[in-house]
């Protein structure tokens, strides 16, 4: 068991959504070529973003806030060390799905490791000693960058990478013909589940906007992936994200069906996408505003509640490492917190069970 660590072993946690990639796998000149010169001083960088928050500029605080982070846990040599620092807040047998991601075609200069040598060091992680029986390792892909596509297809097949991320605010739609052709079909031959970004937050193509990054993040962008892969089994990471589940909390816009998070739930709890998931990554980190909401959306109104019954079928536990760093919050007390307010069942289900479901494909 992990240092301090007092949540029993009977359970095996699985976190559905982390990252281990380094500055190595961050483009130079991300996220302004302005703030290049600030890399040494990433006490100022935060300082940036709190300032951008305060004048209501809050997709620019949350970018100077993942530059931060890549900063912060950027200086590590490796992914390993990334992955180390994340295991210390969970028991010893917790897996960990790490998610790639492709940078390198966004349009903010060069990275110092391409995909292939990401997906390379990743595979290496997942069968060192240190970690072994710990990694569950994704591919990644996007299909705007040459090269791109192949090398996400050799992880799969040659590397037996375990899933599939995709990550559309970089500038493309999920039904990408290349993604519709080349990749799902491989991916659903296989059975691997998917991974994909559906917040309005987060990583942008230096040339894609606001309302394109959204339009191909927002749920009902996965419809036509939906109904052309039914058996696919495909999570929509973070809920539909903070803005969203504030905007529900507070009564404010986006309201009703403009609303990612009632999308999401309204999707699954409908029954016509029997294999859409999402998990509570990052989302979860402001705990005390929205735990009251996740709680009453899993409990629903009773067992005749058959909405809330397929919604805590599939919801996963994720925590978004280590993006997560910018929080007040540790993953270890996220984890206890979240245990204590779900009740043990539930916890169980979604840390545990869910997870198992979605990765293998079993029944739930």
């Amino acid at each position: 068991m992990s240092a301090g660590f007092a949540m029993s072993d009977s359970i095996q946690i699985v976190n559905c959504h982390i990252h281990t990639f380094t500055a190595d796998h961050v483009p130079r000149d991300f996220p302004y070529v302005w703030l290049r010169p600030f890399r040494k001083a990433p006490g100022l960088i935060l300082a940036l973003s709190r300032l951008a928050l305060w004048l209501g500029r809050e997709r620019l605080a949350d970018r100077l806030e993942r530059l931060y982070q890549f900063q912060q846990q950027g200086v590590r040599a490796s992914q390993a060390e990334v992955l180390q620092d994340v295991k210390r807040h969970y028991p010893s047998n917790t897996r960990f799905v790490v998610l790639p991601m492709d940078m390198a075609g966004i349009g903010y200069g060069p990275v110092a490791a391409d995909l292939r040598a990401q997906h390379d060091e990743l595979y290496e992680l997942r069968l060192s000693e240190a970690h072994f029986g710990t990694v569950v390792p994704f591919a990644t892909v996007n299909p705007l960058a040459p090269g791109s596509v192949d090398e996400a297809l050799r992880a799969i097949t040659e590397l037996g990478f375990e899933g599939l991320k995709i990550y559309p605010r970089l500038g493309f739609p999920p039904d990408h013909p290349d993604l519709m052709e080349r990749v799902y079909p491989e991916v659903v031959a296989r059975g691997l589940p998917v991974m994909t970004h559906c917040s309005r937050g987060g990583v942008q193509g230096r040339d894609v906007d606001d309302y394109f990054a959204d339009l191909y993040t927002r749920p009902a962008a996965y419809l036509p992936v939906l109904r052309a892969f039914p058996e696919m089994r495909l999570c929509l990471a973070h809920f539909g994200g903070q803005t969203d589940w504030r905007a529900y909390a507070q009564g404010t816009e986006p309201a009703g069906e403009d609303n990612w998070q009632v999308q999401i739930r309204r999707m699954i709890g409908s029954g016509d996408f029997p294999n859409l998931w999402t998990d509570i990554s990052y989302t979860l980190f402001h705990f005390d505003d929205y735990i009251p909401f996740l709680r009453l959306f899993l409990a629903g109104n009773g067992p005749e509640d058959k909405a809330a019954d397929l919604l805590r079928q599939r919801v996963l536990f994720g925590s978004d490492f280590y993006m997560t760093r910018q929080e007040n919050l540790s993953e270890k007390e996220v984890c206890f917190r979240l245990r204590n307010a779900l009740g043990e069942e539930t916890f169980r289900q979604i840390a545990e069970q869910n997870p198992v479901c979605w990765l293998q494909g079993d029944a739930a």
